[in-house]
């Protein structure tokens, strides 16, 4: 079964050359209980490795059922090792963070068993080496004795025609030693036994045959009893461990060692953070990049804007707005959006001091915020202020701002608002604030708002009036007053019940009203039939009622804006808008920027050392990972004793940070999402998770594969290197 022809074992140190035996000529069959004894240094030790193929030899020839070993590499010893050997170390060589049970359990495992059968047979073996009330102990707490007799039970549960122990005996007392040997007698009837002892006198009696070694050679090769034993045999078939095995096995490593599991699942939350917040830091200064600009047409240059307008060149109908509004990307949309790119100030003076605000008018129908301070408006007059807190008026002079009566002046239009909520602005540097008015409120500025982007014309008779238009609450509907004096300048004698004609134009429409002139004024009337005071300032301009001034510019929008809720999906928004027949154009597109060339140099530079830092995170987590699992070299190393192939161990480890980098990944992207819903508040996160795309998120589990693939090839062809004795040796 096993012949050994002038078979020599020598090591090598540092040049220089032992010897661990050398022309050794042996016969062993299947039915002997073979004995090993010598002196220590002997060599009896190493002729077991090499018999049980956990190390190589240098010279001669050993036959295995007949065939030659010399040029087996270390997959042809693996699956030797695998079929034939069942190895009882001196040194134990168990997990000892797995139960008694879970140690039996693993070379069953290893070697293709089915649950049912492997439970049947790790019970069995448990309770002839009496070990059943330790069954769920772990191995680290038992005692050396205990320790051994575990590794026996393993031992003797694999199939396997040729068992060989170093040293089965020395950790246990003489009662338990008569009784292991004994069974281990028991066996060799139907396997082949190669026992290394220093003590002879306890299995002398049991032994078949007695070989002494001294110095590197056999000095005796005694047979004892005779035994008909066969030379060849066959081998059971062994199935590879199944795929659920292989997930069990390495759910079990991921935490069954506390500190390695804190250790390995830390250093994964690390790179996921760090190449996480990295990239969305190189995201957000290119935006910010982005909005250093300016336009000359528009002052809002956010880059989730987008400029809409129909492409028919129509204004939007109430009908084209909620279609807008069902897309999945729309946040939300300024049907007037004039008043995005206006800024305006609010003021009031009271007590000689003056209090002003700057910003721009909203919709208070767009307001996502809750208030700080204040009620929401329950009047068209009032509004609510978004400012920050650190406005000198808001901090010092509070009292004086809320629910008192402001100014806003729009195209000499003075409109009275009055402050009833506040909302603190985010970036408490930034002074440019926002007034939220009621959507009907918003209307009536509107037209105020139009005389600024409409070219207006005044004739009478054909004849071109240049001057403005006023609102009066005096003045009947439809018709017109103006100063007696325009009947001199206008060369007409009478201007009375005559037509006056507005014409508005723009880039969208151009329009004419019709009014009558029913009065003219004089220095002595202009009073009592306009209510403006000042008859030098407003002797020449025209008035009209309130009603048809702001009917006459309360024109429909044909130009608004469209928010977007992502960034990253805004030219597919754009296409959504595209086919329900409206245009639409990134308000960006509209920015001129200053040093472009500068910019993209620093934008490279940036780049690179962004690179650079993630790389180097990168390979220290790398090496970090791969210490940590070396440091396990003995443990992945039992599991080459015990029948694991490179194949085996390379996907256990692969299951083992799979584990890892999931939970890592997947605990990143919950804490991303309860503060991106506010669950949790840290604003700093916040202000850079939605910098990350769904592609991004992607992408960073794909590194995280192929990283952790990628270093659980390397540390299973570092264990595997090497022959299993120095693989035992080597140091991490």
């Amino acid at each position: 079964m096993i012949e050994l022809k002038n078979v020599s074992k020598f090591y090598y140190d540092n040049g220089i050359i032992t010897t661990g035996f050398y022309n050794i000529n042996l016969r062993l069959n299947l039915g002997e209980f073979v004995v090993i004894t010598g002196e220590s240094g002997s060599g009896k030790s190493t002729l077991l490795n090499i018999i049980s193929g956990v190390d190589n030899y240098e010279e001669g020839e050993m036959y295995i059922n007949g065939k030659e070993t010399s040029h087996y590499e270390e997959k042809e010893f693996e699956e030797y090792r695998k079929k034939y050997i069942a190895n009882i170390f001196q040194n134990f060589n168990l997990v000892n963070s797995y139960t008694v049970y879970q140690n039996i359990e693993l070379i069953l495992i290893l070697n293709g068993y089915k649950r049912k059968k492997i439970k049947n047979r790790v019970l069995n073996v448990i309770e002839k080496l009496k070990l059943s009330k330790f069954k769920n102990t772990k191995v680290s707490k038992l005692s050396g004795g205990q320790k051994q007799k575990v590794a026996i039970a393993r031992a003797l549960v694999k199939e396997t025609p040729i068992i060989v122990a170093d040293e089965p005996t020395g950790n246990l007392d003489s009662e338990s030693a008569r009784e292991v040997i004994k069974l281990l007698s028991e066996v060799s009837k139907e396997k082949l036994v190669i026992l290394v002892t220093h003590n002879l006198n306890q299995v002398e009696n049991y032994a078949t045959r007695i070989i002494k070694m001294n110095d590197g050679q056999i000095i005796e090769n005694r047979e004892i009893k005779k035994v008909e034993g066969q030379e060849k045999f066959e081998i059971k078939k062994h199935k590879n461990i199944s795929i659920l095995n292989k997930y069990k096995i390495g759910i079990r490593n991921t935490f069954n060692i506390k500190s390695k599991f804190i250790i390995l699942l830390s250093i994964y939350f690390f790179i996921v953070s760090i190449i996480f917040f990295e990239y969305a830091n190189l995201k957000k200064n290119e935006y910010q990049e982005k909005q250093l600009g300016f336009s000359i047409c528009f002052s809002d240059l956010s880059d989730n804007r987008l400029i809409i307008k129909k492409s028919d060149s129509t204004s939007f109908s109430e009908n084209d707005f909620n279609n807008i509004k069902k897309l999945s990307n729309v946040d939300y949309i300024v049907e007037n959006d004039m008043f995005t790119d206006k800024k305006l100030t609010l003021e009031r003076n009271s007590n000689n001091i003056h209090f002003s605000f700057y910003g721009t008018i909203c919709d208070i129908k767009n307001l996502k915020k809750n208030l700080d301070v204040g009620k929401i408006p329950e009047n068209d007059n009032e509004i609510i202020l978004l400012m920050s807190k650190n406005h000198y008026n808001i901090k010092n002079t509070f009292e004086e701002i809320i629910d008192q009566n402001f100014i806003i002046k729009i195209h000499e239009k003075e409109i009275s608002l009055k402050i009833v909520g506040i909302i603190y602005n985010e970036n408490d540097s930034d002074y440019n604030g926002k007034f939220y008015l009621t959507t009907n409120k918003l209307n009536e500025l509107k037209s105020y708002m139009n005389m600024d982007y409409n070219t207006i014309t005044i004739c009478i008779n054909d004849k071109l009036l240049e001057t403005q238009i006023m609102p009066s609450d005096k003045i009947i509907k439809g018709t017109a007053i103006l100063s007696d004096e325009w009947k001199n300048i206008i060369s007409e004698n009478k201007i009375k019940n005559k037509k006056l004609i507005i014409s508005l134009n723009n880039i969208n429409f151009t329009e004419n009203k019709e009014f009558e002139i029913k009065k003219t004024f004089t220095k002595k009337t202009f009073y009592n039939l306009t209510g403006y005071e000042d008859y030098e300032k407003n002797k020449l301009y025209v008035f009209i009622n309130t009603v048809d001034y702001i009917s006459l510019f309360n024109q429909p929008s044909y130009q608004s804006s469209v928010y977007v809720k992502n960034i990253n999906d805004i030219d597919k928004t754009i296409l959504d808008l595209n086919d329900l027949g409206i245009t639409s154009k990134k308000v960006t597109d509209f920015k001129t920027r200053n040093s472009i060339e500068l910019e993209i140099q620093y934008k490279i530079i940036r780049i690179i050392l962004t690179i650079i830092l993630l790389f180097m995170l990168f390979f220290i987590s790398y090496f970090i990972i791969k210490v940590v699992l070396f440091s396990r070299n003995n443990y992945y190393t039992i599991l080459r004793t015990l029948g694991a192939t490179y194949s085996n161990v390379k996907k256990i480890i692969n299951v083992e940070l799979f584990i890892y980098y999931n939970l890592a990944f997947f605990t990143i992207l919950l804490i991303f999402y309860l503060i991106k819903n506010n669950i949790l508040n840290f604003e700093y996160i916040e202000s850079l998770i939605q910098y990350i795309t769904i592609y991004e998120t992607i992408l960073m589990y794909i590194i995280l594969f192929l990283m952790s693939r990628l270093i659980a090839k390397n540390v299973s062809k570092n264990i595997f290197k090497d022959t299993v004795i120095s693989s035992f040796n080597r140091e991490v």
